[in-house]
């Protein structure tokens, strides 16, 4: 025996609901806070850019004054740089002087560039060839704090010409990790805020997902219930959504299984019933036949025969009234009624010991299945040549958004009372008609017109004798779908069913 296969864990469709619920929150959560994070990053980074710029502007205006004749050196005009700088949050200032840090200003400032390592050394070294320099250095031990990313300018400042020039380097810059610490305390906000958030979409969306997906859990342990019990049960429906609907259309279709299981019961029922009498008849015959008898003998076998006969009979009467149950076999086009009339009173004239006269005809087109329409009229013909004689008149007619197609015989007609009885299965009254037959014809014929939409009845012929009529609907959309248009009734038929 091979391996069996191990089964992977069920998780229930609300799980699922939740957690796709969950992921998709917290994705979108989580790229709204990336988005802003970075677009809010670049503006403060290039914010800080822009103010490095714009004290480069500063110490050139300052350069450009020429009180008492003009800067004495470098570093005068340096330390008044220095003096005037208004502090910034997360700023620092240093002034260069022959590589080294020679001054810093008068006010304490949140950054002390003087403590950077290597800061006097590289920008001595960038601004060589007297270019304004902005980088970025990256110092862990400055001032004893935390870890500092400076974003730094550099300004040469140059006194004088020839030997007598001077030089020194002004240096502002701000502590990028100390000006970005705002937003990332805000990020950090915002994540908490989120997961609290995306968590309380999992809360109110399992309770929610529990709740619409209560009738599909009602409708599995229904039909579990079913699988175990029967059909008897039905799902509770609340509420008027898609859901609801489902169990609305689950109880359709148990409506329909309890009806077919139903019927098939009864069905079982009555041909155990209709099959025990012939079988009790034959065995009673040959138990108390005289096997030393040829008289006997034959009388028994002609009994068996007969009887044998009439349950071949009854059981090509199930097979038929199975085949009607099924709709779906059914093959529906436009059909002129008036052509399916005289061909079905032609076809009819075959049955032996049927005299057959054709009435009225309705010149109208119906969406009907050719075959079975002409099965049901050809049972009525034989219905009426076995309980009311061969005299038969077929004919159609139009009744309104229905064509009625009549058989009507000239025997001793139906009661009232059995109308409706004589179309039930294995139904059989006594109606002065006779009661011959397994007593499905008529039951036959009624599936196949409500198959089609239709009704089947039985009324009085006004001369004598029963109209059985076939009322099938007039739908002139499908009709006309089918490429067909209906014409007009050239001929009504009477009450009676006579023209």
């Amino acid at each position: 025996m091979g391996e069996r296969r191990s089964r992977l864990p069920v998780v229930s469709v609300r799980t699922r609901i939740v957690a796709a619920l969950g992921l998709v929150a917290t994705l979108a959560v989580l790229a709204a806070g990336v988005t802003a994070y970075v677009v809010e990053r670049n503006r403060i980074l290039d914010q800080v850019d822009t103010q490095l710029l714009s004290s480069v502007e500063s110490v050139r205006f300052l350069a450009s004054e020429s009180p008492d004749g003009g800067w004495s050196s470098a570093e005068a005009l340096l330390t008044a740089a220095l003096t005037r700088i208004a502090p910034d949050d997360n700023t620092g200032a240093l002034g260069v002087i022959a590589g080294q840090a020679a001054l810093v200003p008068g006010v304490q400032m949140d950054v002390n560039l003087a403590r950077v390592d290597g800061l006097a050394a590289r920008v001595t070294a960038e601004t060589e060839g007297a270019q304004v320099v902005i980088g970025t250095i990256a110092d862990a031990d400055a001032d004893a704090r935390a870890d500092v990313t400076l974003r730094y300018v550099a300004v040469p400042i140059v006194v004088g010409e020839g030997d007598a020039a001077t030089t020194a380097i002004f240096v502002t810059g701000y502590d990028l990790v100390a000006e970005l610490a705002e937003l990332d305390a805000a990020a950090s906000v915002f994540l908490l805020a989120a997961a609290i958030g995306v968590l309380a979409v999992l809360v109110i969306g399992f309770a929610i997902a529990g709740r619409l997906l209560r009738p599909i859990r009602d409708l599995r342990q229904l039909a579990e219930r079913i699988a175990a019990s029967g059909v008897s049960e039905r799902v509770p429906v609340t509420g008027n959504d898609d859901v609801s609907q489902l169990g609305v259309t689950v109880n359709a279709m148990l409506d329909r299984l309890d009806g077919s299981l139903a019927a098939q019961q009864r069905l079982l029922d009555d041909v155990g019933h209709e099959l025990k009498t012939p079988v009790t008849i034959v065995r009673g015959h040959l138990e108390l036949m005289d096997a030393r008898d040829p008289a006997d003998v034959e009388q028994a076998r002609d009994v068996a025969i007969s009887e044998l006969d009439r349950m071949a009979g009854l059981v090509g009467d199930i097979q038929r009234a199975s085949s009607v149950d099924r709709v779906e076999a059914f093959r529906f086009r436009a059909t002129d009624v008036a052509e399916l009339t005289e061909q079905v009173a032609t076809t009819a004239s075959g049955i032996e010991g049927a005299t057959v006269r054709l009435g009225s005809t309705a010149r109208v087109v119906a969406m009907v299945d050719v075959e079975r329409i002409t099965q049901a009229m050809l049972q009525l013909v034989q219905n009426a040549v076995t309980h009311a004689g061969g005299d038969v008149t077929v004919a159609s007619r139009r009744a309104g958004d229905h064509v009625e197609l009549v058989v009507q015989d000239a025997g001793p007609g139906v009661p009232d009372a059995h109308k409706e009885a004589v179309f039930e299965r294995f139904r059989r009254v006594e109606t002065g008609r006779g009661r011959e037959g397994s007593g499905l014809g008529l039951s036959i014929v009624r599936r196949i017109a409500e198959a089609h939409g239709g009704t089947a009845r039985v009324d009085d012929a006004v001369e004598g004798g029963a109209a059985f009529v076939v009322a099938l609907p007039i739908d002139d959309e499908a009709v006309a779908a089918a490429g067909a248009a209906p014409g007009a009734s050239a001929a009504a038929v009477g009450e009676d069913g006579r023209a």
